[in-house]
């Protein structure tokens, strides 16, 4: 665990054989060999508003409302809770397969109903929401996903930036 957290605890671990997260992770690699899936874990982070102290009832219930739009009750489950700079985070971690079936759970379109959550508890909490997730035909186009900020940053260049050239290259291009 990294030396920035004021405070990191497994908070739950479920059905697993192991009674430990390291443990938990390494059972749910070996099950997935037995299969084809390569992506065998299915992850949430829940990230709190920056001004906002987050009771434990509230992850508990965007982690199920999560599990049960995706289809993922009743599969073995990791929670971590964490403090980072006083502000609290949780981390759901679960196995896509079906140890019965040996079969791995479908995550297609995963982010939608994810997005519908964190939208719904915006809302329930009085939580302010930014315009373009309040409303999709708001948002910025120039916004950029995780995966295309990493590889920015691989390639040593803001993201922001390649998504506006690369904006602007397709439109020099469009007919």
């Amino acid at each position: 665990m990294k030396d920035e957290n004021d405070h990191v605890s497994v908070y739950e671990l479920r059905g697993f054989a192991a009674d430990d997260l390291h443990g938990a992770m390494n059972e749910t690699y070996a099950i997935s060999r037995g299969t084809k899936c390569e992506k065998f874990l299915f992850s949430l982070s829940l990230n709190p508003p920056p001004n906002e102290r987050v009771e434990t009832p509230v992850f508990d219930d965007a982690i199920a409302r999560v599990e049960d739009r995706l289809g993922l009750a009743g599969q073995p489950r990791a929670i971590v809770l964490h403090e980072k700079d006083g502000r609290r985070h949780a981390h759901a971690v679960w196995s896509r397969i079906d140890a019965e079936t040996m079969t791995a759970r479908r995550m297609d379109y995963s982010r939608e109903p994810m997005q519908e959550v964190a939208r719904e508890l915006y809302r329930e909490h009085g939580w302010q929401m930014l315009e373009g997730f309040a409303d999709r035909s708001k948002s910025d186009p120039r916004n950029f996903t995780l995966e295309q900020w990493q590889q920015a940053m691989r390639i040593g260049k803001d993201a922001g930036q390649v998504k506006e050239s690369l904006g602007d290259l397709r439109q020099s291009f469009s007919l």
